[in-house]
């Protein structure tokens, strides 16, 4: 009775696969609960789509920056023509140096930095990797230089505070939340990271820092992804592709965050929270396509569709 009881302790612990390897299995969740806090989820997910200056139902252009002089403004015959009645007709120059960019408004433009200070002479724009980003309010127009991941390319990202999307935007329907999605895996390290080259949507290519890859068991298979990390990062970023994607979701890439893994290697991958990159909700994105090594060949039914209806 002790072994029989001892041997049915440890099979809710360790599942072994044809491998042979043991495998921890997660311990079983509150259904109500999950639920519960995978609704939180999406509510606060809805939430920073359309709040600045990150969300991308309210960026309204993207330029990329050449070296030297770029003017902006609401005039049509400049380099960057904001779309908006907000910006007057010339609101200053962008001046590129290699990586640095620097802000110089027109007279009377009327710019802010976002801590309230007005802009009166030439400053130096940080970029959104710099880990000091400068934000500069434009009216309701909020704006922001733009860096992708292993590539000298800039961008002026611009939003508008008032954009009517806060108010109507619906967030897409997702597959119904089940906690059979949420799986185990094993981080599998790499004897040095690699730089990983992806393609991007604007046919241009970023890269990013690998160090290793997600080993996890579906559908009675072994898989594995791709797992990309700054050597400062809190969390794995994973851009992936299954067979729901002919169908179902966005059929570009679906992306996923997990956290780090524990001591002994191992981390939770839950596929209920994969979510549509930027460019589903917006043509201002520069988002990036997954490797062939994350295109999954089984159907995730799990996490976020692609919207009904285009939102652009």
């Amino acid at each position: 009775m002790i072994f029989r009881m001892a041997t049915a302790a440890l099979a809710a612990v360790m599942l072994v696969g044809c491998s042979g390897e043991e495998w921890p299995e997660l311990p079983p969740v509150d259904v109500a609960v999950f639920a519960a806090e995978h609704a939180e989820w999406r509510a606060n997910r809805r939430d920073r789509l359309v709040t600045p200056p990150s969300g991308p139902l309210l960026w309204i252009g993207l330029w990329e920056l050449e070296q030297g002089a770029t003017q902006f403004g609401s005039d049509p015959n400049l380099p960057i023509a904001l779309p908006s009645a907000n910006a007057p007709s010339l609101a200053g120059t962008l001046h590129r140096s290699l990586q640095e960019v620097r802000l110089e408004p027109a007279p009377g433009a009327g710019m802010n930095i976002q801590d309230g200070d007005p802009v009166t002479d030439l400053i130096v724009m940080e970029n959104d990797r710099s880990g000091n980003t400068t934000y500069v309010e434009l009216g309701s127009l909020g704006m922001r230089v733009h860096a992708e991941p292993g590539t000298d390319r800039l961008w002026l990202r611009v939003w508008d505070t008032e954009h009517a999307a806060q108010d109507t935007f619906a967030l897409p329907e997702s597959f119904p939340v089940d906690p059979a999605w949420r799986v185990r895996a094993r981080f599998e390290p790499y004897d040095e990271p690699i730089t990983l080259t992806v393609p991007d949507v604007t046919a241009g290519t970023l890269q990013f820092r690998v160090p290793g890859e997600l080993r996890f068991r579906a559908d009675g298979r072994e898989h594995t992804l791709m797992a990309t990390a700054g050597e400062t990062a809190s969390s794995f970023f994973i851009m992936m592709w299954d067979s729901t994607a002919t169908t179902e979701t966005y059929q570009a890439a679906r992306y996923m965050r997990v956290e780090l893994p524990d001591e002994d290697g191992w981390t939770v991958i839950d596929f209920n929270r994969a979510y549509n990159p930027p460019c589903v909700f917006s043509p201002f994105s520069v988002c990036s396509l997954p490797p062939r090594e994350n295109r999954l060949q089984l159907p995730v039914t799990a996490g976020e569709k692609r919207p009904a209806v285009p939102v652009y």
